[in-house]
């Protein structure tokens, strides 16, 4: 078992310093809950405004993060830019409680012609790390909202999928019919369930609070319920216990991963 905390939070933009105090903050009071690891959202320490974060000293913040990580002997996972010889990513890193870095994965999924304009999309697939006896995965907001992601991460093993997200509200739109409308908190309340029932997998989804988030952060269970959420705005550390053995249990219920037929859907 293994007792995950995922942080909701303000972010300042330009503000690496304040951002990653909030970061240990919470790394702090996670460690004194008895949370073995803590899930922050996408590109907290810079704050989240992708054209002014694409500049920022990826390199140096994820030595902050690490240190925060052996310091607080607590795992942490967490968002920077990647810079590759110039080529730019968004990432997200995922340190043990020593401050060593277990996994980095780029985000495959841009959202918004700002992240584009900024950012290229990762192209490598899923990759897990074992940590408490789990299997973990990360990806990055946009990349959940893919089942072709969530199914690929669960085919290299993963128990868990930690998300690290910034999803901008919309509030209600769409047509004029009062059921015909969407809303961006969808996410959270029913598209993130259906991933994890979908693949019997944990996810922990960490958003953004304050103007311009939806908040509603989750941690969902492999049969697709909600553990811990988050209210639409404000700071809130959310916890729960992970359990590997709900995971097989979850797939042995709902085999989807064994009876699906890919070949049908080439």
């Amino acid at each position: 078992m293994a007792r995950i905390a995922a942080l909701q939070a303000e972010s300042r933009v330009g503000e690496p310093t304040e951002n990653l105090a909030l970061i240990r903050r919470a790394a702090v009071r996670a460690a004194e809950a008895g949370a073995d690891l803590l899930l922050t959202p996408e590109l907290f320490a810079t704050g989240y405004a992708p054209a002014l974060a694409a500049s920022s000293d990826g390199a140096g913040i994820r030595k902050e993060l690490a240190a925060i990580a052996d310091e607080e002997g607590i795992g942490l996972v967490a968002s920077t830019v990647e810079d590759d010889s110039g080529t730019r990513f968004i990432s997200a890193s995922f340190f043990d409680e020593t401050g060593t870095e277990l996994l980095r994965y780029r985000k495959a999924h841009l959202f918004g012609d700002e992240e584009r304009s900024a950012f290229m999309p990762g192209a490598g697939m899923p990759r897990t790390a074992e940590f408490r006896g789990l299997r973990v995965a990360l990806g990055i907001c946009y990349d959940i909202e893919f089942p072709e992601y969530a199914r690929a991460a669960v085919r290299a093993g993963a128990d868990l999928l930690c998300i690290p997200t910034a999803v901008p509200a919309t509030g209600d739109v769409g047509g004029p019919q009062p059921l015909h409308t969407y809303n961006a908190e969808r996410i959270s309340t029913l598209l993130v369930p259906a991933r994890a029932l979908e693949n019997g997998v944990y996810i922990a989804y960490a958003n953004h609070s304050g103007a311009g988030f939806t908040g509603t952060s989750v941690i969902a269970s492999p049969y697709g319920t909600l553990l811990a959420a988050a209210g639409a705005d404000g700071e809130e550390l959310l916890l729960t216990d992970i359990h590997p053995d709900e995971v097989q249990r979850a797939r042995r219920i709902n085999t989807y991963a064994h009876d699906m037929r890919p070949e049908l859907y080439r």
